[in-house]
């Protein structure tokens, strides 16, 4: 049985019908090229228009320093019979160094103007994919084969619609060329040119196969160069050295590296080979053509048909117009190639996101606070409800603790409570308005939330305390209210620049901070958004003890005292402090009440609390 997470060999060109669908629907994949184009003229109009005049100019000059040339030996042979003297031979001479020069001139600027655009574009592209990614769903990120899909944006797509364009240049330059060469070489005969332009069919045809074999590698192989990415961050990442090194995972971790790329490898060598052999085998077609032209054209001289200067030029435009002719096929190739390319980032870019459908910024009853109706939840892709049939309750001024093993649901409310997702079914209202009318910004400010995985920001400390609200990120008198009551400002008091410390080891002094600092700091992001009326802690203190997790916990109630506060944790030493528990199994609400009253059930959260308690003897 094939092995699907590895894609097989290419098959020999052309060994089925489908094979053939490549070449049929060869132009149709140039769709992007207009798209490319616009994006290249939107980008700098100016450098575009430039590119473009320099490119015309770049085709029209070599066909005319072929011409001169062809002057300048008729008049060497003119002058050496005593027919003329050697002045238009040296005027000619001078002509010719001044179209040489201005092709250099030429030549140079095109170069200048694709480095500027380069930079331009790629910031342009990459800003786009950015842009695109703040306006994705969480399930977008949480799915693998959307992450396929950003990383072949990512990885290629910056760079392939300047590519795209400049073979676009390159192709009408040569497209000029080979006008003119055809116009001057159909002075000897019209069937040079015939010939001319069939010579290189064969080898573009096989060159068509073989990008779009290369571009089918690039797609099936993804995941693997996605693992490569990640085990390159496990190898190299500070976050990561200290488990690697005291467990030797290294050379294990560097051995699956090195075997996925001979694998990517072999799949490379094969395409490369076979790519190149059968260039090589119909490339002698079109040296075949060069040099029976070579012979028609000299026998035609000796004949005294045509001049030897004509016979220099003729030749001379022959394997130019050869050349030129293996330059555009090779452009039309690349450009297919660029287009398959260009298709990941639009597919990327295009991808369907829900238009934000709320925008009530308030509810009609701020009394009622947050309700959850019978809310049930399934994640894309999975059979199994990660929540059913919830129903709850929260009124501004109490607490809530949620309990439950790893798996239960816990987070996965939270994430319904902010509109990371929705429910399946069922309804929740703030304020007694459905939050889906709420408009998401409104929403999101009432609600302040520290995840158990908190992000640590390789920013200033200050920053990362001013995270918690976007439109306060730089002020620094609520960094230091927010820090003061998420107690984090003792410690921050004694870093070397305060508030102004870098934190992390990826940029010049930059400080770490212990498990318990970097919670604190999370705390405080929480505390910035003083128009929340929601604060949810999941679990952001399980790397302090169990009493200083109780004295946070006790303080954030009191600072938070006329607002509904959600605490998810594991110990129930904390969680009994709350005014209301909610003890949830496979995703269903197993027990709620207050600490004494679960107790006196006698039931799962009792046997929990107990065997903890125990612990503690």
């Amino acid at each position: 049985m094939a092995d699907p997470t590895h894609p097989p060999r290419p098959r020999p060109l052309f060994a089925r019908a489908e094979d053939l669908t490549t070449v049929r629907g060869f132009f149709g994949v140039f769709r992007y090229s207009r798209r490319a184009l616009e994006l290249v003229w939107s980008t700098n109009r100016r450098l575009s228009l430039a590119l473009a005049v320099l490119t015309v100019l770049a085709g029209i000059l070599p066909a005319g320093v072929a011409y001169v040339g062809s002057l300048i030996v008729d008049a060497v042979v003119a002058a050496m019979r005593g027919a003329q003297g050697a002045g238009p031979v040296l005027d000619l001479v001078m002509l010719e160094g001044v179209l040489v020069i201005g092709i250099s001139g030429v030549q140079r600027g095109i170069t200048l103007c694709q480095s500027l655009l380069r930079a331009q574009l790629g910031q342009r592209v990459n800003v786009m994919i950015l842009e695109k990614a703040l306006t994705l769903e969480l399930e977008h990120f949480e799915d693998s084969e959307f992450y396929d899909k950003l990383t072949r944006a990512r990885r290629e797509a910056s760079t392939r619609p300047l590519s795209l364009v400049m073979r676009t240049f390159f192709l009408l330059q040569n497209g000029i060329s080979l006008v003119s060469y055809g116009t001057l070489l159909a002075h000897f005969s019209p069937w040079a040119v015939l010939v001319l332009l069939l010579a290189g069919l064969p080898a573009f045809i096989a060159e068509a196969k073989f990008s779009g074999d290369a571009f089918r590698l690039f797609r099936w192989r993804s995941p693997e160069t996605r693992m490569q990415i990640y085990l390159e961050t496990v190898i190299a990442r500070e976050d990561y050295a200290k488990e690697v090194k005291l467990y030797g995972l290294g050379p294990r971790l560097l051995e699956r590296y090195r075997d996925i790329f001979r694998r990517l490898y072999a799949e490379d060598r094969a395409l490369t080979v076979r790519r190149d052999a059968w260039g090589f085998s119909l490339g002698l077609i079109g040296t075949g053509a060069l040099y029976g032209a070579y012979a028609w054209i000299a026998l035609t001289t000796v004949r005294r048909l045509i001049s030897l200067g004509q016979m220099t030029m003729y030749v001379a435009l022959f394997r130019q117009g050869q050349a030129t002719v293996s330059a555009m096929l090779t452009a039309v190739g690349g450009m297919y190639e660029d287009n398959l390319y260009l298709s990941t980032l639009y597919e990327y870019l295009e991808t369907d996101v829900s238009l934000p459908s709320g925008s009530e910024v308030r509810g009609p009853h701020p009394e009622d606070g947050v309700r959850f109706e019978d809310v049930s939840f399934t994640y894309p892709g999975s059979d199994t409800p990660a929540l059913e049939h919830i129903t709850l309750h929260l009124v501004p001024g109490t607490s809530l603790a949620l309990v439950g093993e790893n798996g239960s649901g816990k987070t996965t409310l939270i994430k319904l409570l902010t509109r990371l997702y929705a429910p399946s079914s069922g309804r929740i209202l703030l304020d007694g308005r459905d939050l889906r009318d709420w408009d998401e910004r409104a929403l999101r400010e009432r609600i302040g939330v520290i995840f158990q995985d908190f992000a640590r920001y390789q920013m200033l400390v200050g920053e990362n305390v001013g995270a918690g609200d976007e439109q306060h990120f730089e002020d620094e008198a609520r960094w230091r209210t927010a820090a003061a009551k998420g107690r984090a400002s003792e410690f921050i008091e004694t870093l070397p620049a305060g508030y102004q410390t870098q934190l992390g080891k990826w940029f010049k002094d930059g400080r770490e901070l212990s498990g318990g600092q970097w919670q604190k700091i999370a705390l405080s992001r929480a505390f910035m958004r003083i128009r929340a009326d929601v604060l949810v802690l999941d679990e952001p203190t399980a790397a302090m003890d169990a009493q200083a997790e109780a004295e946070v916990f006790e303080h954030f109630r009191q600072l938070a005292r006329e607002r509904i506060t959600i605490l998810i944790s594991h110990r129930f030493s904390t969680v009994r402090m709350a005014d209301q528990i909610v003890v949830l199994n496979n995703g269903h609400i197993a027990e709620r009440g207050s600490h004494e009253q679960l107790m006196q059930l006698n039931g799962r959260y009792a046997h929990l609390f107990t065997l903890q308690a125990r612990g503690y003897r």
